[in-house]
């Protein structure tokens, strides 16, 4: 069980849990009721594409399933957004033979994340799979360009990061204009701090490649691509 948002980090967690060996019977994408403490938001829409193209099954769970509307304590946000993916890992878990054995997350330096995943996972009965988790966030970038990873940057919000980074691919140049960011204003290699968002459009682990037309809109600080059509290629 993996779960995925068609983002570069839970794709190459994907990546890696395919290259250790171990089962994916699901891709598990959740698309979240607005902003998310919990969830990678933009394009979550094209984990279908994504999914097919890697060819595994993908489970979705849909913003009706969220009840967060009363909640104000981030903490207690953070329960509630996990509260609809657990139920559906539990449900799953009754379906598959064998059950759910382990699950596969993306995450890098969220504490905030990774503990209510592992609490998740210890009530499952499941192994949590996290292999970016607090590796170096310059490392794990230049293994996913190494490993022929295309990533596109889908969301801009930091200082530094202007219109001209939507769009825009990931690749070496892209990284050390990162490592600059970094260095003068602090913006993370791997955008962990919400910096930046981005979507997968082709890898190893992936048949076809992901073909995007879009437009993209700009409020002066912040930016998102608005995606029109996407089909694999």
């Amino acid at each position: 069980m993996s779960l995925f948002s068609g983002g570069k980090d839970s794709s190459w967690a994907l990546y890696r849990a395919l290259e250790a060996g171990h089962p994916i019977e699901r891709l598990v994408t959740v698309h979240p009721d607005g902003d998310s403490y919990m969830y990678h938001v933009p394009a979550t829409e094209l984990a279908g594409l994504a999914a097919e193209s890697i060819g595994v099954e993908l489970v979705t769970i849909e913003p009706a399933d969220f009840e967060t509307e009363d909640v104000v304590d981030a903490g207690d946000q953070g329960d509630a957004e996990l509260r609809p993916l657990e139920a559906e890992l539990n449900a799953l878990d009754e379906r598959l033979d064998g059950g759910i054995t382990g699950v596969t997350a993306g995450a890098v330096q969220s504490e905030y994340q990774t503990s209510r995943i592992q609490a998740m996972c210890d009530r499952l009965g499941a192994e949590l799979f996290a292999p970016l988790w607090q590796e170096d966030p310059q490392a794990l970038a230049e293994s996913m360009l190494d490993a022929g990873f295309e990533i596109r940057i889908i969301k801009v919000a930091a200082y530094g990061l202007d219109e001209s980074w939507l769009g825009r691919r990931l690749d070496s140049d892209a990284l050390a204009d990162l490592q600059a960011l970094n260095e003068e204003y602090g913006v993370h290699i791997l955008g962990e701090g919400g910096e930046f968002e981005t979507i997968v459009t082709d890898g190893p682990h992936m048949d076809r490649r992901i073909e995007l037309e879009y437009d993209t809109e700009w409020d002066g600080t912040r930016g998102s691509v608005r995606i029109t059509d996407a089909w694999l290629e």
